[in-house]
């Protein structure tokens, strides 16, 4: 039993009720959306947003309810179409190494069925009987898209900085991670102070997972579905990328810069940027901040009595820094 398996299996039932409710929620008669939303059933990833609610839900009390339930649906709905819409707007045909919604169905389709789940998402929020989940959740939702409107503005600049990389970041992936953590907290009606910590928990997670896939990017591995140099070919410049160029010389510094902004996205010239970030510390400074983040995030779960659920979201950490795809 591998690492993810072993948090899962600690909130079996809780995600077997899960997962009957979230395919109930996708119900629908039309062929076209059938079709997309069981292929991405059937592509889905591990489920770790709605695993962060739970347990984040069973940390605070010994049963969850349907608010839980729920509110794990819609923001797993939340993200979902988000990637869908991820790879229109980035023209991305392949997740997961399967074809994207886009590449299969057009951009139509992709766009629409998009709609239809955060749709989903609100009528699930519509089931939600704890008025405080409200806000967490539609406040997420903004999130993920002032993130991408950031990313989109930043990539048409000359550089960017590591401060505005975790402006970006916090907004696009650690926001989500914080409002599971929230959400299944609230829905227990935990306190104050435990919800704050959790918060933290998973915003300091968040980071972890991100800088992770940055660190992906750098290396050959088909496991993920992301050929190396994805990243940099559509002219993202992450956590590594950005320190090498502050610590190379300046000609070299200019020379990629002048790639960046005039889109020279040769296979040789993302070959090139690669060595020059690996050669440069970039990718061994990015682990170095993950790690900083891990341990950030285990000490939020300090103050929590020991149990099962404590050490599932201590390993959801371990998960994020070691995972391989």
């Amino acid at each position: 039993m591998d690492i993810i398996d072993s948090i899962k299996a600690t909130i079996s039932a809780e995600l077997e009720l899960f997962d009957k409710t979230f395919v109930a929620a996708l119900e629908t008669d039309n062929p076209i959306l059938e079709g997309v939303y069981e292929y991405i059933y059937q592509r889905s990833g591990k489920r770790l947003r709605p695993t962060l609610a739970i347990l984040s839900a069973k940390l605070m009390s010994s049963e969850v309810n349907m608010s839980t339930i729920h509110g794990a649906i819609a923001l797993e709905l939340l993200h979902t179409a988000s990637l869908v819409h991820d790879d229109v707007i980035d023209n991305t045909f392949e997740r997961r190494n399967s074809q994207s919604v886009n590449a299969r169905w057009g951009n139509k389709v992709a766009v629409l069925s998009g709609d239809y789940m955060l749709a989903a998402a609100l009528a699930q929020v519509a089931l939600i009987g704890n008025i405080k989940m409200l806000h967490p959740i539609s406040f997420v939702g903004q999130q993920l898209t002032d993130g991408e409107l950031l990313q989109l503005n930043i990539s048409q600049q000359s550089k960017i900085s590591e401060a505005e990389y975790f402006r970006i970041i916090q907004r696009k992936t650690a926001s989500l991670f914080s409002v599971c953590m929230e959400v299944g907290a609230l829905s227990v009606h935990a306190d104050s102070a435990s919800i704050d910590h959790l918060k933290k928990y998973g915003e300091y997670l968040g980071f972890c997972f991100q800088i992770r896939d940055d660190i992906f990017d750098y290396y050959q591995n088909a496991d993920i579905g992301k050929p190396t140099g994805n990243d940099v070919g559509d002219g993202k410049v992450t956590l590594p990328l950005i320190h090498a160029l502050e610590n190379a010389g300046q000609e070299e510094k200019k020379k990629i810069i002048t790639w960046i902004n005039f889109k020279k996205f040769s296979r040789e010239n993302i070959d090139y940027i690669t060595r020059f970030a690996l050669k440069h510390g970039g990718v061994e400074y990015a682990r170095s901040r993950m790690e900083e983040f891990r341990e950030k995030a285990i000490r939020e779960l300090d103050g929590f009595p020991d149990s099962i659920y404590k050490q599932a979201l201590i390993d959801c950490v371990e998960f994020a820094v070691t995972r391989t795809k």
